[in-house]
């Protein structure tokens, strides 16, 4: 008995031994609005969990990868990502598309795997454990602001509320700016106002479908920082480097400013955000394209911001001492599946164009940045049908109830052929026509998840259908499984 107890203890040691000694890549995934981050993080485990699907993913396609599961996060503050719940939307009757997550998560799943090193494989097999870390968009945007006075941000922020495409949804908070006096005293019903307005400014641009590149982002995500003095200023107009008066308005919203930035950003940095070593930023380029030219300038100027926000760069041995860095950056424009094959790559180099500038920077830095296009969850088929004596490439799907393609309302039920028409082949020329086309101008519907029944006839769990999740995971964890 005590022999066996000995046994069992020292197995036991050593299995704490050998998860101590486990590496851990953090991987951050966030996306800009409407960019289908949720369904990648379900679909990317399920693919891991199930064994299949990822022929360009070289450790599983050579075969090394035994099997990955989900173990209890490390992080014991920080939700779970509810990967459980995401699945069962997906396999309702009728199948649908997962509520977005409006908080950070975390979800850790562990692969074990063969190592290509000879002396790896001496030990047995190896283990990776892959920390996902799930947050909004809107946090990231966010980051910038640490190096910004409050007269830079609320520079900006006016004049971008000046612009063409947004002034008449700021006119209510610009009106109210004009007939405020920055050195009047400061007021808490004043400050309240003022961020209501700035506030209900902020979504309507963000429900029109453009990308919301404003911060601060927890305007728009509040949670229980709703009402809090943290989240009651709003950008005034100030010259850069001038102090306001002691007890006037302005100052008042220098100081909220500050310390949103202390309270909030600083703190998601410093515990979140500085902890990854890997990060993938999901965009809704497609999206993008059909709200026309101001969307696009909306667009990249979120991706440049994006880019200032991290930290580029190889681990070092400061990773010894906890401190990394993130050394890859993959920015994947998302619903791939909305074109036909042909036009995947186009609309890779379409995401490489957008972020040209700003990748060059950070590569310059030492992080390695890609971009390409993506499915997580393939929601249609390919197809042709003929018109006329011509074939035409279409995509066969559901589109979503209220679905429209010009007199054409979709029930949400029935099965479509569309032809969604082709991008070109230079990515400039894109940019140039959605520059001058009216918002809309693209055949573009939602369509409904894919039944997973349909995918899956048996009671095994099997792998869902995508576009390139295997050459994102090729590039952003496929080195440390060698």
């Amino acid at each position: 008995m005590a022999d066996t107890s000995y046994s069992d203890l020292l197995r036991d040691a050593q299995s704490r031994l050998g998860d101590f000694l486990t590496p851990a890549v953090r991987l951050g995934v966030t996306g800009l609005s409407r960019s289908g981050k949720t369904i990648f993080i379900t679909a990317l485990v399920r693919n891991l969990t199930s064994g299949g699907r990822l022929p360009f993913f070289s450790p599983d396609a050579d075969g090394r990868i035994i099997r990955a599961y989900l173990e209890p996060q490390p992080d014991d503050r920080v939700p779970r990502f509810d990967y459980e719940q995401h699945l069962a939307d997906l396999a309702g009757d009728p199948p649908r598309w997962p509520s977005s997550t409006r908080r950070i998560a975390e979800l850790r799943v562990t692969i074990e795997y063969r190592s290509e090193s000879a002396l790896k494989r001496a030990f047995g097999l190896s283990k990776l454990h892959l920390d996902i870390v799930d947050y909004p968009g809107e946090w990231l945007i966010d980051l910038p602001l640490m190096t910004r006075d409050y007269a830079a941000f609320a520079n900006e922020a006016v004049s971008l509320a000046n612009a063409p495409d947004r002034i008449a949804v700021a006119k209510p908070w610009l009106d109210f700016l004009a007939g405020t006096d920055p050195a009047a005293s400061e007021d808490e019903q004043l400050a309240l106002t003022g961020a209501r307005l700035f506030t209900s400014y902020l979504r309507s641009v963000r429900d029109a479908g453009a990308q919301v590149t404003l911060a601060p982002g927890r305007f728009l995500l509040p949670g229980d920082l709703e009402g809090s003095p943290l989240l009651t200023f709003f950008p005034m107009p100030l010259t850069s480097g001038s102090q306001p008066p002691r007890g006037s308005l302005a100052a008042m919203m220098v100081r909220r400013y500050e310390s949103y930035k202390s309270e909030v950003v600083r703190p998601f940095f410093n515990e979140h955000f500085a902890r990854l070593d890997r990060q993938i930023v999901l965009v809704d380029v497609l999206g993008a394209l059909n709200q026309g030219g101001g969307a696009i300038g909306e667009l990249e100027r979120a991706l440049g911001g994006v880019l200032e926000a991290f930290k580029p760069g190889s681990a070092s041995w400061l990773s010894l001492f906890g401190v990394t860095r993130i050394d890859r950056i993959l920015f994947a424009a998302t619903k791939a599946d909305h074109l036909p094959a042909s036009n995947h790559d186009r609309l890779g180099a379409l995401m490489k164009r957008v972020i040209d500038r700003a990748s060059r920077r950070a590569t310059s830095e030492g992080a390695d940045v890609e971009t390409l296009a993506l499915a997580a969850l393939r929601a249609t088929r390919e197809t042709t049908v003929s018109v006329g004596k011509d074939t035409l490439p279409c995509l066969r799907g559901t589109p979503l109830a209220g679905q429209r393609i010009g007199a054409t309302v979709f029930d949400g039920e029935t099965e479509a052929a569309i032809f969604p028409g082709d991008l070109a082949i230079d990515p400039d020329a894109t940019l140039d026509a959605a520059a001058h086309a009216p918002p809309g101008s693209l055949a573009l519907v939602s369509f409904r998840p894919p039944r997973l029944q349909d995918v899956a006839p048996d009671a095994k769990p099997r792998a869902l259908p995508h576009i390139r999740l295997d050459r994102a995971l090729e590039f952003l964890i496929s080195d440390y499984l060698a």
